[in-house]
């Protein structure tokens, strides 16, 4: 199968992805621990009247995004039709989570009000992954127009072997 542009790009994408997501799960699970504990006056949580919401889209869609970079890269290492719906339907639900915890982050940085490095850092990594992940759904999803991007619909080494109206050796 010919080297394809889709996954040239999709690859050091998904990895990137995967290492944001992990950063995302972390800040977010370490300031969600002080928030519920009440711990609001230590540096670095604070917030808002957002905050507790974007801090539960933050790590859903951390760890749905990193679940979701798995099977994306199953994927990648076979780059076949079969693959790309496990990989494309992760990764639309983990775009999609992402897109609300984008929009909590987007309000919380609206209302304003003292927030801690952690929380902005936090706030950084969900809008830069909503950008990146939008565009790694992209890539993996453009074969539908040409199979130098993906792919394909067309895959000619496919089931190769059997002619038409043959299963197992016999002809029907």
């Amino acid at each position: 199968m010919a080297q394809t542009v889709g996954r040239n790009l999709a690859a050091p994408l998904l990895f990137l992805n995967f290492i944001m997501y992990i950063i995302v799960i972390g800040f977010a699970s370490w300031n969600l621990n002080h928030f519920i504990n009440g711990q609001t006056n230590y540096p670095g949580v604070a917030g808002n009247g957002a905050t507790f919401y974007f801090l539960i889209f933050a790590i859903l869609a951390g760890v749905i995004g990193a679940v979701s970079k798995l099977a994306g890269g199953n994927h990648i290492r076979s780059w076949r039709n079969d693959s790309l719906p496990a990989a494309s339907a992760t990764s639309i639900i983990a775009w999609a989570i992402t897109a609300l915890a984008f929009g909590l982050a987007c309000k919380e940085i609206g209302i304003g009000g003292h927030r801690g490095w952690r929380l902005r850092v936090l706030e950084a990594f969900i809008i830069i992954l909503f950008f990146t992940q939008l565009l790694y759904l992209l890539l993996i999803h453009a074969g539908i127009f040409s199979s130098k991007y993906g792919p394909g619909y067309r895959d000619p080494d496919y089931g190769v072997g059997a002619g038409p109206g043959e299963v197992k050796g016999t002809r029907i």
